[in-house]
């Protein structure tokens, strides 16, 4: 690849058309295909599939005859794919693991990474946010979805842009339906953390006639759908460092001879997430002729996800931390990193926090945050095009466009409880005072909350009294993000057979697209720490409304916040100005205010993205072999728009660059027996950037220890090297055994650096700027427990993405097993119906310079952890959300009108960004935090009541598995938990 400033070169503008789409695949009619592009007119009768055994074979038969690497997965209905949640369906495929947000499936992991990218129908899509992985897995219901193709080996014709595969969702295709479709399907979801039942609809409409015009079909597939996923997910910040000696117990008893690891923070947080998903997806096509096909999709989403969640936490606790000597502590062993031994530590387990006004009049205190939101997305992607064939060759026109909008409208609030005990009194400037806290950590558990025996403690009906809160903050926000993607391309395939011993056929392309990305900053917001700006409870307490007290219902914990108010998340959502309006009401009665959201200038930027490609592919057979070798072009140029904001003055400002690309991809096929296919390829490839780390913009947080992140419009895309061997055996219908091993290199890899601020001895950062401790200065969050000066604006962390500069490799091996009993009927009976798929991946990371520094903190704690310890220590920071062992097991049963199917996914522990309670790597020791090995089973169970009637029960996190995260390395330290919904649906499905 060759990396360039300035401009393009310019590029080929005719080409001859290229191949055209292949059949595709259908809930009720699936064709064997090569893969995404071949047009074969020779292609047998369409194949009936209904039920898992049948959707097994034929996707298992399009695998086979395919030249490259691909994974099908069919619908065994009409709109009934194995799972209700797309990323769940992908969790199924060998080498895929998912991550989930509230227990909803929402990111996808090929082959260790998450730079994949996501078409419908061969088209690319967009997402709602600043990223480049397409369209939200949550936002497209399966119910509309015939088939998903993973692509793991691409072919020159393959668009550019993935590191670990292509995703293609394939919809029902009109003319290959054999019999008019009908079919409605009524299920209800429950949600046994919320308690409620939510609907899920869903239709589906196709057909095809013979008229005097030629051939046309239709289809239309709709659906609705609402879901309710809540997660509990503590947290606690063990991130403070006592040294030997120098700690009293709370009576004022000398503390202990060693160093130990005191809690610095905790925080309860209630993450609910309420969807409503509307989802269309429509086809016409008309063949007026054998040799001649003209096509129209639409896909058609608008999704609602509204957040109403909860943190209830505790801050300052540091200001009293050599007060309360822990009664319990254990040992932590932080492992190593890089080789180097990070040694031990104590750490506390169980105690008490009790106010020392001798120390700090207002600490620890008591907070409580509603965090009310949503994102409201409409997208949408239009396909028109052509498909043709005259003598040898055949080809295909088609023009495509795929757009989404998202807003973000936000009123998110925190107020503070202040303690009415006369022994924990105002200091009369700061807005919060002393509440005792207790906390016991045994057994990985992560519990907290008020402690009742204090006598310094507020009673339950003083904490649910509104007279007791006072307003802290109020966040008003209605942030936009439009994508875009225009696309043209042309494609054509020269038949080649007779005329060469070897060469099959020629295919050649061409393919335009222009992409944009814009991002609007509108928000207002109202921040402080005094109580003159403070306004009491009683002004607003309509708004005022007791908040969840089912944090045990997932473990039956005795430890939590139960007993306090919060501003009413559903009011703030469905009446956001009527909320407003009282909230300010109150703040007039004070020093504080708050105005309209505007649009912040210093957070807009603007990506523009222009691509031309160009592809030659070469297809063969002969004897056992057969495959395919190419070369694809790429050529991309990129501005970035945004803003400098100095003085109050805002200049424009952008930047430019461009890159080039020759990709070549080979891909061989031998069928060494009627049942053994060994395949192998090469590929290479390219990663972009994602469009807000290309940004110009800087956008300043309102939490006091989240970084501010600046874009870097230098980057480089990433470049990948793929190489795959597999051998598999089909070893009876419907069987498989297959060993597969796949290498990657990377270069110009994107990684993630921080730049700390510096922090004094008394855990204080520097407030004014130019932060020449390090850091960047941020005027907005309230400086709270980090200076002792009350009031706004700090120094905070600086986060950038850089490319690395040494060169990184990915290798694993990937086993897959299907088989089933059917063969055996005779002998077995009713046992025959039984089948089972399973899958094993093996993966490792190896290579790469770039690495992240422990924080401050962090240098301090391994420091007394392992004494003569080199600090900072550092680690080659490695691939995010990758996993070195996973597996899946599905046991399934399906015969006298009964489908039932039980699967199980395990996967390795891997390190994340994902946290909870707003926690960054400043409080996690500096490094992402592990996600420890965990795994959940699903299950389903179906039957046909009569031949057009199906009823049916699924469910989702059976088992309740939690899921644990530790600072540093897998059992290291615990810092966070998340206990995920178990959720069931119910319906029944109705065919004519």
């Amino acid at each position: 690849m060759t990396y360039r400033g300035e401009g393009l070169a310019r590029v080929c503008k005719a080409l001859m058309t290229g191949t055209a789409l292949a059949a595709i695949a259908l809930p009720a009619v699936v064709q064997a295909q090569a893969s995404e592009g071949d047009i074969d007119p020779e292609a047998g009768e369409p194949i009936v599939v209904t039920g898992i055994r049948e959707s097994l074979q034929s996707a298992l038969n399009r695998q086979r005859n395919a030249d490259s690497l691909v994974e099908v997965i069919e619908a065994e209905d009409i709109g009934k794919l194995p799972d209700q949640n797309l990323a769940e369906v992908l969790e199924n495929v060998t080498g895929i693991q998912i991550t989930r947000s509230a227990g909803v499936g929402t990111g996808v992991q090929i082959r260790g990474t998450n730079d994949n990218r996501i078409e419908i129908n061969g088209v690319s899509t967009v997402g709602s946010g600043t990223g480049r992985g397409g369209i939200s897995f949550e936002d497209i219901n399966a119910a509309i979805i015939a088939s998903v193709e993973v692509i793991k080996a691409p072919e020159a014709k393959t668009i550019e842009g993935s590191v670990g595969g292509t995703v293609n969702l394939r919809t029902i295709r009109p003319l290959d339906l054999r019999e008019r479709i009908v079919s409605a399907r009524v299920q209800g979801e429950y949600s046994e953390l919320s308690g409620n039942v939510k609907p899920r609809l869903s239709a589906s409409f196709g057909d095809n006639w013979s008229t005097s015009i030629g051939e046309i079909g239709i289809v239309f597939s709709g659906s609705y759908a609402e879901q309710e996923a809540t997660s509990f997910r503590p947290r606690v910040d063990r991130d403070s460092l006592v040294p030997a000696g120098s700690s009293v117990t709370a009576d004022g008893q000398p503390g202990p001879d060693f160093p130990f690891l005191g809690v610095g923070f905790v925080n309860q947080v209630l993450e609910n997430f309420e969807y409503e998903t509307t989802n269309f997806a429509g086809s016409l096509e008309w063949k007026p002729a054998d040799n001649i096909k003209l096509y129209f999709d639409a896909i058609v989403n608008d999704q609602q996800r509204t957040q109403d969640s909860s943190r209830v936490s505790s801050s300052g606790l540091t200001s009293v931390l050599r007060n309360n000597v822990p009664d319990e502590f254990e040992t932590i062993d932080f492992g190593s990193l890089d080789g180097v031994d990070l040694g031990s530590i104590q750490a506390a387990l169980v105690g008490t926090y009790q106010p020392n006004l001798d120390v700090d009049d207002d600490d620890p205190n008591f907070r409580i945050s509603s965090d009310t939101g949503a994102r409201i997305t409409k997208s949408r992607i239009y396909r028109l095009g052509t498909e043709f064939e005259t003598g040898r060759f055949r080809g295909r026109v088609e023009a495509s466009t795929s757009r989404s909008g998202s807003r973000n409208p936000n009123l998110s609030t925190a107020i503070n409880f202040i303690n009415p005990n006369p022994l924990t009194p105002l200091d009369g400037t700061s807005n919060d005072n002393s509440v005792p806290f207790r906390y016991d950590l045994r057994g990985g558990t992560l519990a907290f909350g008020i402690d009742f025996d204090s006598p310094y403690a507020p009673t339950v009906a003083q904490l649910l009294d509104a007279n007791n809160y006072v307003l802290d903050a109020i966040a008003i926000g209605d942030n936009r993000t439009k994508n875009r993607e225009d696309a043209f391309r042309l494609d054509g395939s020269l038949d080649l057979d007779g005329l060469t011993p070897f060469f099959t056929s020629f295919d050649v392309g061409y393919r335009y697209n222009d992409t944009s990305n814009r991002f609007d900053l509108i928000r207002s917001i109202f921040d402080t720490g005094i109580i003159a700006e403070s306004p009491n409870g009683a002004l607003f307490e309509e708004l005022l409304v007791a908040g969840p007290d089912n944090f045990g219902d997932f473990d039956n914990r005795d430890l939590a916040f139960r007993d306090f108010l919060i501003i009413d998340p559903n009011r703030s959502f469905s009446d956001p100005e009527g909320t407003l309006a009282i909230l300010r009401d109150a703040l007039a009665t004070t020093a504080g205010s708050i105005g309209d959201p505007v649009a912040d200038p210093s957070g807009f930027f603007r990506i523009k993205e222009a691509t031309h490609s160009v592809y030659g592919q070469l297809n063969f057979e002969t004897g056992p072999f057969r495959g395919n070798a190419g070369v694809r072009w790429v050529s991309t140029k990129i501005s970035s728009f945004g803003n400098n904001v100095a003085g109050g003055v805002v200049t424009p400002i952008t930047a430019g660059g461009g890159y080039e690309a020759w990709l070549p991809r080979v891909n061989v096929a031998a069928d060494l027996t009627n049942d053994l296919v060994f395949r192998a390829s090469y590929g290479e490839d390219i990663n972009r950037p994602k469009f807000d780390d290309l940004s110009l913009s800087v956008n300043f947080p309102t939490g006091p220890n989240n970084a501010v992140s600046i874009g870097n419009p230098n980057l480089a895309p990433e470049n990948v090297s793929s190489y795959d061997a597999s051998l598999s055996w089909y070893f009876a219908p419907a069987s498989l055994l297959s060993v597969g091993v796949f290498h990657k290199k990377r270069t110009n890899l994107f990684v993630t650096q921080v730049e700390d601020v510096e922090v004094d001895e008394n855990g204080y950062r520097d407030i004014t700027p130019p932060c020449e401790g390090g850091g960047i200065y941020n005027p907005l969050p309230d400086r709270n427990v980090l200076s002792p000066t009350v009031g706004n604006g700090l120094c905070v962390p600086i986060q950038t993405i850089i490319n690395d500069t040494g060169s990184t490799t990915q290798t694993g091996i990937e086993v897959a097993f299907q088989y089933d009993l059917s063969q055996f009927e005779d002998v077995l009976g009713f046992a025959s119906g039984f089948g089972v798929l399973a899958n094993y991946t093996y993966q490792k990371f190896g290579g790469g310079e770039a690495t992240n520094s422990s924080s401050t903190r962090g240098s301090d704690i391994f420091a007394a952890a392992s004494p003569g310890i080199s600090v900072p220590v550092t680690a080659v920071q490695g691939l995010l959300d990758f996993s070195k062992h996973a597996y899946n097991v599905t046991l399934y049963y399906e015969k006298f009108g009964l489908s039932a199917r039980a699967r199980y996914t395990w996967r390795d522990a891997f390190r994340t960004l994902d946290t909870a309670g707003g926690a960054t790597l400043n409080s996690t020791y500096g490094f992402p935090v592990v996600t420890a090995a965990r795994g959940q089973l699903n299950g389903s169970i179906n039957y046909d009541l009569t031949p057009w009637m199906n009823i049916g029960v699924e469910g989702v996190n059976l088992t309740k598995s939690k899921i644990t995260q530790y600072c540093v390395n897998e059992s290291a330290i615990v810092c966070f938990q998340g206990m995920p919904d178990r959720r069931i649906t119910f319906g029944a499905t109705m065919k004519l």
